[in-house]
């Protein structure tokens, strides 16, 4: 009993590491754009916002990734491969063009609203780009439940300490360089845009 406990919590932990490591690997940078363009429209005060929509994106991704990675659902790589840019890109316009737009401040307006189903539909796009990595590391294993919550923890983790040091980073530019927030949002949304574009463009040439 003792041996098999241990061998469950090695597999865990090796599963954690290796979702936690896979979304800040900057090989991999799609993911972290996405979560860095997706916060980049709100302010430090509005934390509770961001909280809400890194949540709704979760929740997304969660689902598609337990999905896809049981075999329920199958999509080609090209396509998820087009369309985790591809939010990248809508996020980025979308934000440029809100940022110019008086916010109500309430959690859960229409616009906020918008936003979050929006990041739930970005994250079962991005779900299914997860569950490509996550089947390759499964090989023939036909038991995943604790692999996959395992996997997605390590997801989590990982999205947490983007988010927080991205929102460190609004504070500094913010607080400390007295910055106007548009400015901040448009240079990290136009950054993002602009990558992502690159991205689309490279894979459009290479199809």
């Amino acid at each position: 009993m003792m041996l098999l406990h241990n061998a469950f919590a090695q597999e865990f932990g090796t599963y954690l590491q290796l979702g936690f490591t896979h979304i800040l690997d900057l090989q991999g940078y799609d993911h972290i754009l996405f979560i860095v363009a997706l916060c980049a429209l709100y302010r430090w005060e509005e934390w509770r916002k961001v909280l809400v929509l890194v949540t709704a994106f979760t929740i997304g991704h969660s689902l598609t990734l337990a999905l896809a990675a049981l075999d329920v659902i199958r999509v080609p790589q090209g396509w998820i491969d087009l369309l985790i840019p591809l939010t990248i890109l809508l996020t980025a316009v979308h934000n440029i063009r809100r940022g110019a737009v008086q916010d109500s401040g309430r959690l859960f307006d229409r616009r906020q609203v918008f936003n979050y189903g929006a990041a739930l539909v970005f994250g079962l796009i991005h779900g299914m780009g997860f569950s490509n990595y996550f089947r390759f590391l499964l090989g023939e294993e036909n038991s995943i439940v604790n692999q996959l919550l395992a996997f997605n923890l390590g997801l989590e983790g990982g999205q947490l300490i983007v988010v927080g040091l991205f929102m460190l980073l609004l504070l500094l530019f913010t607080r400390a360089l007295r910055a106007p927030h548009r400015e901040w949002n448009l240079v990290v949304s136009g950054a993002a845009g602009g990558i992502a574009i690159t991205i689309i463009l490279e894979l459009m040439v290479a199809a």
